[in-house]
């Protein structure tokens, strides 16, 4: 049977879109089951008391007795120091290469016997780090070379450091 309307025509369900409503109201209706019962949860508590700080002691004060300032024009007293005792000079040797090192890059030059002469000073070296590479004491590395000033803080790229311990350069 078939209705006519001046803008619809309708059809009555055939059983394929009975069965297609049914399937969708059962996928629908599946997700409203019934919420999970609540999981009982057992908690035990202990409660330890907090301790009580101990005070800190009040120090006791102490009376210094105040030292007055000299008259004006007195000369303080003075205490003169212990008297001077030499010091032992710096043993010196020969100057023996290590091996390069950071701040003592550069290349030494040597005599005929294998003896060291002289380091040239490169980009980053120091004049410490150039002592330790010779195992020479700084103070012997600069009584070997005069010439260096700043006590070996301004030495530059090319400067030639004296390595031999029987000549000042």
């Amino acid at each position: 049977m078939r209705i006519r309307s001046s803008k619809h025509s309708f059809r009555p369900a055939g059983p394929l879109s009975a069965i297609v409503v049914s399937g969708i109201l059962v996928l629908g209706l599946a997700g409203c089951a019934a919420a999970p019962a609540p999981v009982v949860v057992t908690a035990t508590v202990i409660v330890t008391p907090t301790p009580t700080p101990t005070p800190t002691p009040t120090p006791t004060p102490v009376d210094v007795p105040l030292i007055p300032n000299p008259p004006k024009g007195a000369a303080p007293a003075t205490t003169p120091n212990a008297a001077a005792t030499p010091v032992a000079p710096i043993p010196e040797g020969p100057a023996t290469d290590l091996g390069a090192t950071a701040g003592a890059q550069g290349s030494a030059v040597s005599n005929g016997a294998g003896a060291l002469l002289t380091y040239k000073v490169v980009e980053g070296d120091d004049f410490f780090a150039i002592a330790q590479r010779f195992d020479i004491p700084v103070q012997q590395l600069l009584h070997m070379n005069p010439s260096v000033p700043g006590l070996g803080e301004d030495i530059y790229i090319n400067d030639v450091i004296n390595l031999d311990w029987t000549t000042k350069r």
